[in-house]
């Protein structure tokens, strides 16, 4: 079962997104596990406090290492041994279908949410085995991130979805973007469903896929196809279509 330890000051934001729907069915079917830890709660001060200002001056608050390093130590201690950790940050490799994939082979995943102006860097120093970001833009904390580490991994687990072509199919997984995807009606504002959908013909629908998978990333993200692993007949195809 792989399972997902959050460190974070906000924890219910995690409640209400991740469990409900597919995840949270998942969790409650015994597929996956969720644990959202608050980092308030290793915190030693009165307060609860977890920020001070940094030694460099300047603005903004630094998160402390003790809390941070508490809470991650009690998710070692459960365990018995030093479990996976990735932080989120701006700094981080950009995530991707590749790391999701990647990351599917860790049972254990600790996943550190900053906030403020950043972490103290010698807890991450201590705990942390990658970092990993959303894109180059900045947000205010690392909970959206990691929902997204989580949601992205936790669908690939085996029985979360209903059938492997649910995400196999899918933009990214292949190293292609999607085909159009069509349903009922039939016609809508004038437009109808490729006739070729509606054929019956099994080989020549998974030809026309294939080939506006091609097509749409060709369009879309040309810099995909230098590292998708195309075919000849691909390579020929896009040829003709330049």
């Amino acid at each position: 079962m792989n399972s997902f330890y959050i460190l974070t000051l906000f924890p219910e934001m995690f409640e209400a997104t991740l469990r409900n729907s597919i995840i949270g069915r998942a969790e409650k079917n015994g597929l996956i596990k969720l644990k959202f830890i608050n980092i308030r709660d290793f915190s030693e001060n009165k307060h609860r406090k977890t920020d001070l200002y940094p030694y460099s001056g300047g603005g903004g608050m630094i998160m402390t290492p003790e809390p941070i390093y508490n809470a991650w130590k009690s998710v070692a201690d459960e365990l018995g041994r030093k479990p996976f950790t990735i932080y989120m940050t701006p700094q981080g490799k950009v995530f991707s279908q590749e790391t999701a994939k990647s990351l599917l082979e860790k049972k254990d995943i600790v996943l550190l949410c900053g906030h403020y102006e950043g972490v103290d860097q010698r807890v991450l120093d201590e705990i942390v085995d990658m970092e990993i970001s959303l894109g180059d833009f900045v947000l205010t904390g690392g909970e959206i991130p990691a929902m997204a580490v989580v949601d992205a991994v936790s669908r690939m687990v085996p029985g979360v979805l209903s059938d492997e072509k649910s995400y196999s199919e899918e933009s990214h997984y292949s190293g292609l973007l999607e085909y159009p995807q069509y349903t009922r009606p039939e016609v809508f504002m004038g437009r109808k469903v490729p006739e070729i959908l509606l054929s019956g013909h099994h080989a020549n629908i998974q030809k026309w896929k294939r080939e506006q998978s091609l097509l749409v990333t060709k369009e879309k993200r040309p810099d995909l196809l230098e590292k998708a692993n195309l075919t000849a007949e691909d390579i020929e195809f896009l040829k003709k279509n330049n």
